[in-house]
């Protein structure tokens, strides 16, 4: 399912909420990613459709990294060790933040697992997808190229 957003509880109506969390290489804040196009992940360890969307995502991070596209995978896990855990058999090659808190998929007004939100280089929501299955990568991508074509 694909949804156009165009406001969120936190932040400006279409802005994107700002999140600064602990991440696997370090602090992750969504600011310092301002001028990339964004595709932000909410995943966790317990999530099958997450699992099946890693090797995806690692493919969009090396195909489209170089034209401005920044893959962001934040685990929900309450424990971050489970995230942990499924990154060693499931790696990532793409930044990975950890919210054993919520609160950012609360920000994000997340309903379901893996949920994820394009971001555009200005900050603005572009769209937001729920679920991933081989059937949703054609979709995901053209509107990750259609996005990275645009200059905002």
């Amino acid at each position: 399912m694909f949804f156009p957003l165009t406001a969120f509880s936190a932040g400006n109506a279409g802005t994107a909420p700002e999140f600064a969390l602990p991440g696997a290489d370090g602090a992750v804040n969504l600011d310092q990613y301002r001028g990339k196009l964004v595709y932000l992940d909410f995943w966790a360890s317990w999530c099958g459709p997450c699992k099946q969307s890693f090797p995806w995502m690692n493919e969009m991070q090396a195909k489209y990294g170089k034209q401005g596209l920044q893959v962001i995978g934040i685990n929900l896990d309450m424990k971050s060790e489970d995230g942990r855990r499924f990154l060693s058999t499931t790696p990532a090659s793409f930044i990975v933040a950890f919210d054993p808190n919520g609160d950012t998929p609360r920000k994000y007004q997340v309903k379901g697992m893996p949920t994820s939100v394009l971001i555009g280089r200005d900050g603005k929501i572009i769209s937001e997808h729920m679920g991933f299955n081989n059937k949703d990568r054609g979709d995901l991508e053209r509107i990750i190229t259609s996005a990275l074509e645009q200059r905002n």
